[in-house]
């Protein structure tokens, strides 16, 4: 993450090397201005000091804020870089990893661990180099000035490395629950705004207030804890200075007295502890600040460390054009990461462009695992899905997701005009083809009549649009992505039955000519499939056209009488029809 910005460390540490040789000559010539000026009252041995302590001060201030302006860039860039890339590695994940860990977390972890992180690689390079420099540039300047004070002092240094080892660990361990209380408040912050319309209908006010108050007194304590122990620290190591300074006093007020230093010279050493004292101790708190990160830095490396469902193959070159969209699953069988039963078990199938492949079943029945098997959110444990005959593990990802348009159950709207809302199933189309593609799913008209056309912003909570009006926007979405086969999970969910019909000719014309496999409970383009497949526990139990799959009299024509009776009881339902004739 740091490759680019090396060369500009290394200009921020010269400009570190460069002002701490500033400051240390304008102590020693404070020194020297005190003893031929101060004690003698010359004006002339004065101005001479002044002008040069002056020059020395302008260079060292305009070298102090190019050297800061150029850390906090370099800082900066980093944490971007670094954010960019956990969040690149994030997109690439399962889908499970989502349902395992909170978004309010991982929203966390992308902010506040990522400048964790940047605190202990970056800004605690410079911090340390800064500190390193200047110590040793004070250092060898109290050396200079008197070697029998300074050697006294250093005697005592040790104090600050003992103080900031025994805060440490619980320093680690505080940091360490103050970043996981942060996650889990930013949690239900996110999941309460997410559910706003379920807290107001059902009078969840305290009880989400009492749910925030948990998680929050969770993140007080871990705060008030890390306060603690930081003024602990930091009292400790003022009574340390303190002690060295008197004893630096107490060994210059004797040494002054036998005639074996001057007050000049005092002052100066005076001065150069003040100086030396913050280094020091930021040397010695170096450990403080890689300890506290390193709770930071363990919660985003359990993200990196996850490895994506699948990747993309070493070579990627069997299939050159575009593929006719023969889509063919072939025993394929897959369990969930971690799941103790099997979702789909000897599945087989094959749907040939033109046609619509219906596949339902009983709610669990593992019919959406197929939607994230063809668009290879995971690969099978067992068997093969092809595309032309090629496996899809041939495919890169990228590549394959052009071939392969999804329109998932949850229409997913991006906080952005209804024009990029469409485009983005087609980066850079043009606004003729964003508009077709509004026409052919029947979303030109009202897309028209909002208050600034294709240029109105919405959202996944948008007030302006209808359930219905999202659900043509995501069709208009799909034919404009034009892939040779289209896989519709639950394209009528969430409609009442007068928005599910509006969307029934925009969806025939999305399906013309392509590869469509429509996974869904509702049946009502049930009986212009070509072939339903009908999955139960995992297994093709039932395959035919609608009116074979009645005659049959098993699961399928259970789902449809219970579909036609408006969700009675299919067993009854079929038997009472069969009876009848």
């Amino acid at each position: 993450m740091t490759r680019g910005l090396r060369r500009w460390l290394v200009v921020v540490w010269l400009c570190t090397v460069l002002g701490a040789l500033a400051e240390t000559s304008a102590i020693l010539l404070f020194g020297d201005l005190t003893d031929n000026a101060l004690q003698k009252g010359s004006l002339d041995a004065f101005w001479t000091q002044a002008v040069q302590w002056l020059v020395i001060a302008v260079l060292g201030a305009a070298i102090g804020y190019a050297g800061g302006s150029l850390a906090v860039w370099v800082s900066e860039r980093f944490v971007m870089r670094l954010r960019e890339h956990v969040f690149e590695h994030v997109q690439r994940l399962p889908p499970h990893f989502f349902q395992l860990h909170r978004q309010g977390d991982l929203l966390s972890r992308l902010t506040g661990d990522v400048e964790a992180i940047e605190q202990m690689a970056v800004s605690g390079l410079i911090g340390t180099a800064s500190a390193l420099f200047s110590a040793v540039f004070y250092a060898a300047a109290a050396f200079w000035l008197r070697w029998d004070l300074a050697a006294a002092t250093f005697v005592l240094a040790p104090l600050f490395w003992l103080a900031a080892r025994r805060f440490s660990a619980g320093v680690k361990a505080v940091a360490r629950e103050g970043r996981v209380a942060d996650g889990a408040v930013t949690s239900v912050v996110e999941e309460s705004l997410g559910n706003l319309v379920l807290t107001q209908a059902y009078g969840r006010h305290d009880a989400e207030r009492r749910r925030l108050g948990r998680e929050a007194s969770a993140w007080f304590r871990a705060a008030v804890r890390s306060a603690r122990l930081n003024q602990a620290y930091g009292q400790l190591v003022q009574v340390i200075e303190t002690v060295c300074v008197l004893a630096v006093i107490g060994i210059g007020v004797w040494e002054i007295s036998e005639g074996q230093m001057t007050l000049g010279q005092l002052l100066s050493f005076a001065a150069l502890l003040s100086y030396l004292y913050p280094p020091v101790r930021s040397l010695a708190q170096l450990g403080l600040l890689v300890t506290a990160a390193t709770a930071g830095a363990e919660r985003l490396v359990e993200i990196l460390d996850t490895r994506p469902a699948v990747t993309d193959p070493a070579h990627s070159g069997r299939q050159t054009g575009r593929p006719d969209g023969v889509v063919e699953m072939r025993d394929v069988s897959f369990r969930y990461p971690g799941a103790e039963t099997t979702a789909l078990m000897g599945l087989s199938f094959t749907a040939h462009p033109g046609e619509l492949v219906i596949l339902t079943g009983p709610s669990g029945a593992g019919k959406s695992t197929v939607s994230k098997l063809l668009l290879r959110f995971y690969d099978p444990e067992a068997g093969e899905v092809t595309l032309d005959g090629v496996p899809l593990r041939d495919f890169s990802l990228d590549r394959l997701r052009e071939y392969v348009t999804l329109l998932p159950q949850e229409t997913l709207v991006l906080h952005d005009t209804v024009r990029a809302n469409i485009a983005c199933g087609r980066p850079g189309a043009s606004d003729r083809a964003i508009e077709e593609a509004a026409r052919a799913a029947d979303a030109h008209d009202f897309v028209a009549a909002l208050p600034e056309g294709y240029d109105t912003w919405i959202d996944p909570n948008s007030a302006q649009l209808s359930g219905g009006q999202l659900q043509r926007l995501a069709i208009a979405r799909a034919i404009l992505r034009d892939a040779p086969v289209l896989v519709l999970d639950e394209p009528t969910t969430g409609l009442d039955a007068m928005a599910a019909r509006r969307i029934v000719e925009p969806l025939r014309r999305l399906m013309a000519g392509r590869t469509t496999i429509m996974i869904t409970h509702d049946l009502g383009l049930a009986p212009d499939a070509d072939r339903i497949l009908v999955v139960e526990e995992g297994r093709l139990v039932e395959t035919g056209r609608h009116d074979e799959l009645l005659a049959h009299g098993g699961t399928y024509a259970r789902l449809h009488w219970s579909r036609e009776t408006g969700g009675g009881d299919g067993e009854e339902t079929y038997a009472g029809w069969a009876a009848a004739g």
